[in-house]
């Protein structure tokens, strides 16, 4: 793949997605659809983000169209903040457009490298590593494609897949 290429149309096996922070307020692309949510009193659902992403949704469905392997792992806090309870909610919409989601607990992973950042990585080819301030503001991607690099990145997140709870059997404490 080369790192031009939009990764999302031109990745064939793979695009495995590592969130690791327990909030991304700051995140450019949020556009205050969190603070609307937690000020309606955070109902069960939030038809108003679902919609919002149709766009990204229909990237995943073509994704999974050409027999890509798309997973989301989230490695959280616990108890979890209030935005990771939204992403809970809206997590059941990722999952219809053909994402896996998993859910892993941060207490569980002391004993395994982590990457520094949260990521995608896509094939065998490439990572994309996301730079976030302290507050969650998006400060740009680093792209990697070193093979000891997107080896060790696989590696890590095949870990903490192997111990982490379907969104459907994680428990939000």
């Amino acid at each position: 793949m080369n790192s031009s290429e939009d990764p999302f149309g031109t990745c064939r096996v793979r695009a495995w997605h590592l969130e690791m922070r327990d909030t991304y307020e700051g995140y450019q692309d949020d556009e205050g659809r969190f603070e609307k949510w937690r000020a309606a009193g955070c109902p069960d659902s939030d038809p108003a983000e679902v919609e919002s992403l149709a766009e990204w949704f229909d990237t995943i469905k073509s994704m999974i169209g050409r027999g890509v392997d798309v997973r989301r792992l989230r490695v959280v806090s616990e108890p979890v903040t209030d935005y990771i309870r939204w992403e809970h909610v809206i997590t059941p919409s990722n999952i219809e457009a053909g994402e896996t989601v998993r859910w892993l607990p941060r207490s569980r992973v002391s004993d395994l490298l982590l990457p520094g950042n949260d990521l995608w990585v896509f094939d065998n080819d490439m990572v994309r590593f996301h730079q976030f301030s302290g507050t969650g503001v998006w400060l740009g991607e680093e792209l990697r494609q070193e093979p000891e690099v997107v080896k060790q990145t696989l590696a890590a997140f095949e870990a903490l897949w192997e111990r982490a709870t379907d969104h459907g059997d994680y428990q939000l404490i």
